[in-house]
Order: structure tokens, then C-alpha cells, then sequence
């Protein structure tokens, strides 16, 4: 009898091992069903709608390409659709809705840096977003101000620093790059660097370079030849020190005192995707900036630094 009842005990309390087992782990119970689901792919009309419509919203990546007229052009990310996640965005209200549709995007199979040596004037054609390029060799008395602006609106722009100028104003370079604005070479003493040797191009560029690396603690690795002049040597020089050569596709012509009016219609008239804008730090866009900013925004373009703008993200 003893030898029966110790075979009963082992019985029960396999028994109950075995319920408690099947409760806690097994998949199909209720409580980890709801977990299978999410991760299994669901067989049901809705996900396999989500599958059918996807390709119709999918976008192919564009490649960076080397433009006639606008030289080196950044490429930009292509979109798939992430049928699991807009099933789950879908599947309260039990029915497909494209303004659910989930996106993940898709890198093209070329990188900018991938291309040859040649300028840049624009970001993607395609992309809603525009850049301020503010170009620094002369003048102190209005950047200040224009940094509060920037702030005040929460944009951030690219300035190209002549080197002299760093030398002489360590401070405003500093202030440039405490406020997280993308600070960008624009040769030691504006030289027309055309008309340059090749040892003196790369001495104009390097002798910035390091000068902006020992204020800012970064070397920059975008280049601004001043008054846009540059020809192939030029760029090539940039380029064998990593960097980009940049130029602008919209000029405020600040420098020549213009209006506010004026400079902004200027600025206007001329906006488009990707679209690059020339400014200094003087006294017309110390007073037009503001209002600037508004316009383009109106316009529903992002403002955003080169580097963002060159960027394939969407």
C-alpha cells in the first residue's frame, strides 16, 4: 500500500506540473496568443490587402548623380511599406487605410562620396527642404543678432568662415558652434582661388582648417570658395582633404543693402526643392531673416544645415 501510494503522489504532482506548464508556456493559450499574433504573420483578408496594395505606394531609391548644369546632386531614400506594422495600425479599425500605411525607408545602393569631384549647388530635387548658407570673412556687428534669430526660430543654418576672420574673432566662432550651427571652410583670406597655384589652393583650405579645429574642436569638411569662384583644381583640392565643394542656387545679394521686401521676393522668386541660399552676415539679413524664415516655411519647405540637406533621409 505504501509502495501505491508514493506511485499516486508522483502521479498528481505530474499532473499538476503538466497544467501549470501548459497555463504559463503554451503559446496557444490566451494569454500568449495575443503575443503570437503581433509576431506571427496574420492569415487574414486585411494583411493580405496590406501586401496586395503595398507596391503601389512603394517608392524606388534615388541614386546621387552627377548633373550637367547642377554638378554633384545627392541621391535619396526610397520607401517600403512595413506590411506588419500598418497591419497593426490597421487592425482596430478592421479595414485597409493608406493614411495608416506604416513607411520604413530604403538607402540607395550609391553614397555621395562615392561619386567623383565636382560641386555642390543643391540637395535632391525632390527633397522639401532648403539650406541658409551664410558666408563669413568681414563684418561682426550683426552676427550676434542673427544667431538670436536663428535660435528664436530653431533653425540651423551652415556658416563658411573665412580663416583670418576665426583668427581675429574666436569668440563669434565659438557662440557659431555653441548653438549647434554646422561651421563650414571658406578659405584663409578670400582669395580668388582660381587664380590660385594648386599648393596654395590646399594652403588656403588646410590653414582654415586647422584654425577651426582648434577653436571649434572639428574639422569641417564642407568648403565655400569665396565669391563662388572655382574651377576644377579648386575642387580637387577640397577634395583630396575630404571635403565638398559648395555654391548656392538662391542669392539674397544682402551685401548690396537691398530692402527687406526686396530681398525677400528675390529670395522667392527663385525658391525650389533642395534650393541653397547665399547670405552674409549683414544689415539687411539681420532685418529680413525673421521674416525670411516665415516665408519659407509658408512655402512648406524645413530649413536644415548642408549636411542635412545632402542627406538621402526624406
Amino acid at each position: 500500500m505504501y509502495h501505491v501510494r508514493q506511485i499516486i503522489h508522483v502521479i498528481v504532482f505530474l499532473i499538476i506540473v503538466t497544467i501549470s506548464f501548459n497555463t504559463t508556456y503554451n503559446p496557444f493559450s490566451m494569454e500568449s496568443s495575443t503575443t503570437f499574433m503581433q509576431t506571427a504573420k496574420p492569415n487574414n483578408a486585411l494583411y493580405k490587402e496590406i501586401e496586395k496594395q503595398a507596391k503601389a505606394y512603394e517608392e524606388e531609391p534615388i541614386d546621387p548623380y552627377i548633373d550637367d548644369v547642377w554638378k554633384k546632386t545627392p541621391g535619396r531614400n526610397g520607401l517600403e511599406v512595413d506590411v506588419t506594422k500598418s497591419y497593426e495600425r490597421m487592425r482596430e479599425k478592421g479595414e485597409f487605410d493608406d493614411a495608416l500605411l506604416v513607411y520604413k525607408q530604403i538607402a540607395p545602393k550609391v553614397s555621395l562620396e562615392d561619386l567623383p569631384s565636382s560641386p555642390i549647388y543643391r540637395g535632391n530635387p525632390e527633397k522639401e527642404m532648403v539650406s541658409l548658407l551664410i558666408n563669413v570673412s568681414w563684418g561682426t556687428e550683426y552676427v550676434p543678432q542673427i544667431l538670436a534669430i536663428l535660435k528664436d526660430k530653431n533653425i540651423k543654418a551652415t556658416f563658411f568662415i573665412e580663416g583670418k576672420w576665426a583668427k581675429e574673432n574666436v569668440d563669434l566662432v565659438k557662440m557659431i558652434k555653441n548653438q549647434n550651427h554646422l561651421i563650414g571652410n571658406h578659405a584663409y583670406n578670400h582669395p580668388n582661388m582660381a587664380n590660385l597655384t594648386t599648393q596654395q589652393m590646399v594652403e588656403q583650405i588646410s590653414q582654415t582648417n586647422d584654425i577651426l579645429k582648434a577653436i571649434t574642436g572639428i574639422t569641417p569638411a564642407w568648403f565655400a570658395p569665396p565669391s563662388g569662384s572655382y574651377n576644377q583644381y579648386v575642387v580637387d583640392a577640397a577634395h583630396s582633404q575630404k571635403m565638398e565643394t559648395v555654391l548656392w542656387t538662391v542669392d539674397t545679394i544682402d551685401w548690396k543693402n537691398p530692402t527687406v521686401s526686396v530681398m525677400i521676393n528675390r529670395v522667392n522668386s527663385k525658391l525650389h526643392p533642395g534650393a541653397t541660399i547665399l547670405m552674409h552676415p549683414t544689415a539687411a539679413t539681420a532685418a529680413g531673416l525673421d521674416e525670411l524664415i516665415d516665408s519659407v516655411k509658408d512655402k512648406g519647405y524645413k530649413l536644415g544645415t548642408m549636411e542635412q540637406l545632402v542627406s538621402p533621409e526624406r
